[in-house]
This record gives structure tokens, sequence and C-alpha cells, in this order.
């Protein structure tokens, strides 16, 4: 009995979420078909400028015109990447306001130069049509939904026989029923409709505001000039950190062991209790130092990282947390061992930061391998507010570029904290491990 109450309590728990969650996709739509406005207002500025340029105007007006377009269009970047769960990435930064005489001119020639200019007043000029056409049917429907609900029942008699509502002739009880009826059937189709739109709004989005083909080639080869110095600095202060742990570990004991050996061995024709006891100590230090080279090479690559995939591997740092970690695994095969230490260790590092910033009490890791890209997904339930720019993200986002990788982080203040990793690899052995499990 019990067991149904917790049941039929979840239920309605789920219920009541999923409500809240249409209502908030509604208001969002919403929202969005009206910033539809903004933007045409923004193209229009903007294409004014450009016909104010013969008369000399318009140099003045493109400048903060332009800016203004920018700001809005990297807004709904932001937005839709967040819905999305990806990066969608910017054009590069439009042309800086030179000094001297004749600043604004010069501006104006640079914007009209700069293929990112272009690809927003495009955008500002599809938006309206498409993006902000599309985010109005589900308020449409519903506020349809709701006239035929909430006011129809009450004003039928008023309006005279060619009432219609939909397909339905209101001109008696009977079709103010089904008005009602149907009205409710539009606005529930509406809700359930926002959430679906908004995703759909996200991925036009993207397609639309994503930079040129030219100008993500570029970044990416300076990307990768950039990031090749970096990993060449890491892999060095990796050798560094190695040597040291050997020179100061495990080297160290097996020094003292063979000393230790040494003496035995002179002990061990005058004085056999001695030699005894200094042989029960090199049996102890040759432990110690096996304990260290195993705790280096744990460092380097732990063990079931290596023979039983990122699966395993994420499990493993699951019930070594102090946090109630619960993992879901859905690879289809081992991934590049490059690959899989990097997603092991940034793993490692978001969970690090959940225990020791948010405060979370659970976790949830989700680890996927989808069109050739592993996206691990890693959600605490803590206070919120993490600093994207803090050292250990920075560190994580290090340890991923060589791989083309991306992170995206979502923390609002009071939480929850979700943050996305992908990389770009492909799948390669079969699958070593369970596909599904909890820490």
């Amino acid at each position: 009995m019990t067991g149904r109450r917790v049941a039929m309590a979840a239920r309605e728990g789920g219920r009541r979420t999923g409500i809240r969650s249409a209502s908030t996709a509604l208001l969002h739509c919403q929202l969005l078909s009206l910033a539809g406005l903004a933007v045409s207002g923004a193209g229009a500025l903007v294409v004014g400028a450009l016909l104010l340029l013969p008369v000399g105007v318009g140099f003045v007006l493109l400048p903060p015109a332009a800016t203004a377009l920018r700001r809005l269009s990297d807004r709904y970047r932001d937005l839709a990447g967040r819905r999305a769960g990806t990066v969608i990435s910017p054009p590069r930064p439009l042309p800086p306001h030179p000094t001297g005489p004749g600043g604004h001119r010069r501006r104006a020639l640079a914007l009209l130069g700069d293929a990112g200019f272009w690809h927003d007043l495009r955008w500002a000029w599809a938006e309206p049509c498409t993006g902000a056409l599309l985010a109005t049917v589900p308020p449409a429907i519903v506020w349809y939904g709701l006239f035929g609900a909430a006011v129809q029942p009450f004003v039928w008699r008023l309006l005279g026989d060619g009432n219609w509502y939909a397909f339905v002739l209101v001109d008696s009880t009977t079709g103010m029923l089904a008005a009602l009826v149907l009205g409710l059937g539009f606005t529930v189709a509406g809700l359930r409709l926002a959430p679906r739109v908004l995703r759909l709004h996200a991925a036009w989005s993207g397609r639309l505001l994503a930079a040129p083909y030219t100008t993500e080639l570029v970044r990416r080869i300076e990307h990768l000039a950039g990031s090749r110095s970096d990993v060449l600095d890491v892999q060095a202060a990796e050798l560094r950190r190695i040597e040291r742990d050997l020179h100061d570990g495990a080297q160290a004991r097996l020094v003292a062991l063979g000393m230790t050996l040494d003496e035995a061995t002179r002990l061990l024709d005058h004085d056999l209790p001695a030699a005894r006891a200094l042989l029960q100590e090199v049996r102890a230090t040759s432990q110690r130092a096996l304990q260290d080279l195993r705790e280096l090479v744990h460092g380097v690559l732990p063990p079931v990282l290596a023979d039983r995939g990122l699966g395993d591997a994420v499990r493993s740092l699951a019930l070594d947390s102090h946090l109630d970690v619960h993992v879901e695994a859905a690879l289809t095969g081992r991934l590049p061992a490059a690959v899989e230490s990097a997603g092991y260790f940034a793993v490692a590092e978001l969970l690090a930061n959940a225990a020791k910033h948010s405060g979370a009490p659970e976790v949830r890791i989700r680890l996927s391998h989808t069109a050739g890209v592993l996206r691990v997904t890693v959600v605490d339930d803590g206070r919120g507010g993490a600093d994207p720019d803090g050292s250990g993200l920075r560190g994580l986002r290090r340890r991923i570029e060589p791989f083309d990788g991306t992170l995206v982080l979502h923390s609002p203040r009071g939480g929850p904290t979700t943050a996305t990793l992908e990389i770009p690899c492909a799948s390669s052995s079969p699958k070593t491990s369970s596909s599904s499990g909890t820490g």
C-alpha cells in the first residue's frame, strides 16, 4: 500500500513538473515571438543606415546600429546554444573603432567588408519571418483554445447564429459544449507543442547564427596552432612530474632497498637474527615501492580505464566519491585511448568541483557516443553559480582542446549546474563493459 502511494506521488510530481515545464516553454515562445519585432527593428536600423551612406549620415549611424545588432545576435546565440546543449560559434568580432579623424567613416567602410556583419544582417531579416513566426504557433493555439474554453460558454448567445469556433457551429448548448471540449484540446496541444517548438527554434537559430564556414575554418587553424604549443607544454610538465615522482618515490625506496640488502648480506655469516630483521625491512620497503609505482601508474592511466573502458572507469570514480553519483553509460564500443583518458579526467575534475564548490548531494552522469561524438553530461543539484573561467574548468578545456572538444556550462544561481562535454571521435573495438549503472 505504501509503495502504491509512493508511486502515485511520484506520478503526480512528474505531472506537475511536466505542466510547469510546458508552461515555461510556452512563455519563452511568447517572448521569442515578441522579440522578433526587436530583431526586425535592429535590421531595419542597419538597412536605414546603409541607405543613408550616400548622403554621409549613414557613416555615423552604421557602426552603432551594427553593434546593437551584434549584441542581439549574441544573445540569441547564447539562448539557442543553452537550449541545444552545444556551442554556437559566433562570427569574428566587429572591426574596432579607429582613432583619429574620420573614424566613423573608416569603421563603416570596414563593416561593409566584414563577413560577420552581413551574416548578422541576413539573420535579422530571416528570423522574424521564420523563427519568430514558428515561435508564435504554440501561444496562438493556446490563446485560441482558451477563447473556446473560457469565453465561448459565456458569449455564444450574444454572437448570433453565425458564430463558428474552428469547424463547430456554436448556436446551441450542444455546440457550446463541443467548442468547450475543442478549446481544451487546443490548449493542451499548444502546451505540448511549445517545448518541441523551442528545440526546433534553437536548431534553426544555430544554423542561421553559426559563423560562416570560412570564418570557422580560419578559427580552427588558429586554434590548432595555439593548442599545439599548449599540448607540448602540458606533455613536458607531465613528464617532469612523472620524473619527479619516480625520483622522490620509487627510486629512493629502491636505493634504500639495495643498501639494506648489502647490509643484510654482510650480517648473514655472523648475526643471523639481525640479517633476518633487515630482510623483513627489505620486504616492507619493496611493498611500499610497488605501491608508489601503482599510484604513479594510476595517475597516468587508471588500470580500470585501460582494462574496462570509460563507462566502468567513471563508475569507479562514482564509487570512490562521497556524493550520491548516478552513472548512465550508453557506449557502443571502446573509444580511442587518448579520448577515454581525456573524458575520464574531465569527469574526475567535474566531480571534484561538485564536491568542493556546489555542495551537491546528488550528481547524475550520462555518457553517450552518437554520430561520431562522445558526449558527457554531468548534472549536480547544488547551489549553482559556477565560474566558467575558473582554473579547474580552464584546465579541463585545455585537456579536450587538442581533440577539438567543447565544454558548455550552464550554472544559474540556485542550480542545477549542467556541464556538457563533447569530443569528436570514432568508436572502435567491441564494448567490454555493461551499458548502465549507478554509483
